[in-house]
């Protein structure tokens, strides 16, 4: 889908001190082995102190700051995450709308996996295109996951779980970025990857393993080559829509937006998937957080800003994907943002 009047305005994160993954190394939390493959540096962890919706109220609060855009014109919240939000059979939405923009915004929860967050931005797209006067949206993601139900460095293989919140900013006057264009495809038996053994009558305490389900999948599907080609299909017809909508090719992508996961993820999804080299992609971000749930890609936009990477006329893509559906938005800059701080990425952690 090609949009003509959809802009980015603000971007905002709430990120934890670092964590030095060579320190869970050391600590015997994170496989040796899977360490050296994965490069991550350091990984988001936060307290638990911190809940999650309060993580997104901070990064909304900036994002919205930053956008300069009156609050009152704020007709949509979407709120995204992967995990626990601090409280069963809860409106979170509704509890970051109030406390991040006002009381009367209608908010809603996407709860879409690691595909919610560019996705939301695809249906935030839509409702500010029916909107006749000056309209915004707030898109929010947040996710803690902590022990005993999340180990972090060990749930899935190539990918470590990170902390933090995340918000952008959507106006359909003005913004220091276009929203070109976004596409979503979906291949909803690919849920099975993630379903397991099956469904449970009620919550269980168990920790969330993905190898477990993975191979209950592959026992029960027993062709992996047949899933892959499947989530690579999804996946390159979500960014071929986007880029051929958006009248943008592969070369011309000054960033592509990525998910994080270990070095081999990144490395399948800058040259097989996308063909961009690693350093036009967000993993020299990613290395440094983790896998955020739902807000890898509003975290990494969001960095790109701040650090003044981000220049008029370039083309940023952003992929996401999921058990299920994959979504790619095009952005092109219009204008530095107003809040970027050119500086060097940090340098790496001494354990």
């Amino acid at each position: 889908m090609r949009w003509e009047s959809v802009y980015v305005a603000g971007t905002g994160a709430w990120l934890p001190e670092p964590f030095p993954a060579r320190a869970a190394v050391e600590a015997g939390e994170y496989d040796p082995e899977q360490f050296e493959a994965d490069g991550l540096l350091t990984v988001r962890i936060a307290g638990e102190d911190v809940a999650p919706p309060d993580m997104a109220v901070q990064a909304a609060t900036t994002a919205l700051k930053r956008s300069r855009i009156d609050a009152e014109t704020v007709r949509l919240l979407l709120h995204n995450y992967v995990w626990f939000q601090g409280q069963t059979m809860w409106p979170v939405a509704s509890y970051v709308a109030d406390h991040a923009v006002h009381r009367g915004v209608p908010a809603f929860e996407v709860k879409q996996e690691c595909n919610a967050a560019v996705s939301s931005l695809e249906l935030a797209a839509r409702h500010l295109s029916t909107e006749p006067g000056a309209a915004a949206a707030v898109l929010t993601t947040a996710d803690r996951f902590a022990e005993p139900l999340i180990h972090r460095w060990s749930a899935e293989a190539g990918l470590v779980y990170g902390d933090g919140g995340t918000a952008l900013v959507l106006s359909n006057r003005a913004g220091f970025a276009r929203v070109v264009s976004t596409a979503t495809r979906a291949d909803n038996r690919m849920e099975a990857l993630a379903r397991g053994a099956g469904l449970t009558p009620l919550p269980t305490d168990e920790p969330y393993d993905h190898a477990a389900r993975f191979a209950h999948y592959m026992r029960a599907q027993g062709n992996i080559r047949e899933a892959s080609e499947r989530l690579i299909a999804m996946v390159m017809g979500a960014v071929d829509d986007a880029l051929t909508d958006a009248d943008t090719r592969r070369e011309d992508l000054a960033w592509a937006v990525i998910p994080t996961g270990g070095r081999s993820k990144m490395q399948w999804q800058a040259e097989q998937l996308l063909g961009v080299p690693a350093e036009r992609t967000t993993w020299e971000f990613g290395r440094r957080t983790g896998h955020l749930g739902a807000g890898d890609q509003f975290a990494a936009l969001n960095d790109l800003a701040e650090r003044g990477e981000l220049h008029p006329g370039d083309r940023v893509l952003m992929l996401s994907a999921g058990p299920g559906t994959a979504s790619c938005a095009v952005l092109e800059i219009t204008e530095q943002p107003a809040w970027a701080v050119p500086a060097a990425l940090p340098q790496e952690p001494q354990s």
